[in-house]
């Protein structure tokens, strides 16, 4: 990474407390982990629909959409995953900083780019919450053909099958998606954040 000694932070006037105060909320990243096809992102639209109902300010990132811009000059080698994870990392951290609930939906398979992004955003403000589901429930979800693909030899470098995911070892959050429905894993999911207090109200 280039360093510039010339960049250096601004801090506004308005800082985090006051947005977070407009906001209602406090702000934080849940971070959903697991295998492609672990439900991933079906949990986080789920979350934000819910969140959202108690008039709380979130945001979705999801994998497949940020590559479609932020980070559409990536591929899928183990270099280009870590740098992956570090952009979204850096998005999220500034979201934060905005006072917004981040749930983020990537397979992020190494704990060592978890523990990155949890390092940048401080305690707290990272909740990973492993989705949990077998690796046969995950390629018989599989709707886009992936995992067939895979195995076949067309996809290379495929979390799962020719490329490791690490589980993480000490999750805020597991959920059992290749078990539990839907609601069952989002009321664990929302649970956790009002036993943290992130839903506290503070106007």
């Amino acid at each position: 990474m280039i360093q510039n000694h010339n960049i250096r932070w601004q801090h506004g006037i308005v800082n985090r407390a006051q947005r977070e105060q407009l906001n209602g909320h406090h702000g934080c990243v849940v971070w959903l982990t697991g295998l492609s096809g672990a439900g991933k992102s079906t949990l986080a639209h789920c979350v934000e629909e819910r969140l959202v109902a108690d008039r709380c300010h979130t945001y979705v990132l999801d994998g497949d959409n940020v590559r479609h811009g932020l980070c559409h000059d990536l591929g899928f080698t183990p270099e280009d995953r870590c740098e992956n994870i570090r952009r979204i990392g850096e998005v999220g951290k500034l979201m934060t900083d905005a006072g917004l609930i981040v749930i983020s939906a990537f397979i992020s398979p190494f704990r060592s780019d978890r523990d990155g992004v949890r390092k940048l955003l401080g305690e707290g403000d990272f909740i990973e919450v492993y989705c949990d589901a077998p690796l046969d429930v995950c390629e018989g979800r599989d709707v886009k053909g992936l995992y067939q693909k895979a195995r076949s030899g067309e996809l290379s470098e495929f979390t799962g099958i020719s490329s490791p995911y690490e589980a993480p070892l000490n999750p805020e959050v597991v959920v059992h998606t290749g078990r539990d429905g839907l609601d069952v894993c989002a009321d664990k999911v929302l649970n956790y954040l009002r036993d943290k207090n992130k839903l506290l109200s503070t106007r």
